[in-house]
């Protein structure tokens, strides 16, 4: 297998899995969200200004209580803004999306265990929905 196909192969496979977390997010549905963060991956941010740091015990459950945007009937806006693969087990993407009334940038890293990618950690930025 040439490196080009091999580099398609594995940036659709992970594709594939932010197309779960985009979907968990949307619908707030945990089950989908852990079936793409792996069990003892770090969510990080600082946009309130002040270091805020959850493993997924913690984060899975906000998620879960809150009205999803499916819900409410918000229109998605996630995109894959860039995509790196660093290595054959090893992943950099840039997205977007929005869980009104925030718009949200994330870095999320993964990587690849057992077959399946899974994010590892998730640093993020979120401001007002339409600012710049």
């Amino acid at each position: 297998m040439s490196a080009g196909i091999a580099f398609a192969r594995e940036a659709e496979a992970v594709a594939d899995a932010l197309a779960r977390y985009f979907d968990g997010l949307h619908h707030s549905d945990v089950s989908l969200l852990a079936q793409v963060f792996h069990p003892q991956a770090h969510y990080f941010s600082a946009s309130d200004g002040h270091l805020l740091h959850l493993d997924m015990t913690q984060y899975f459950p906000i998620v879960a209580a809150r009205p999803s945007p499916a819900s409410q009937g918000h229109a998605r806006t996630d995109r894959i803004v860039s995509l790196e693969l660093a290595g054959p087990v090893t992943a950099l993407a840039k997205v977007t999306c929005s869980i009104p009334p925030k718009a949200f940038i994330d870095l999320l890293t993964l990587v690849k265990l057992d077959g399946q990618w899974r994010i590892v950690s998730k640093v993020f930025h979120h401001q007002p929905m339409g600012a710049t």
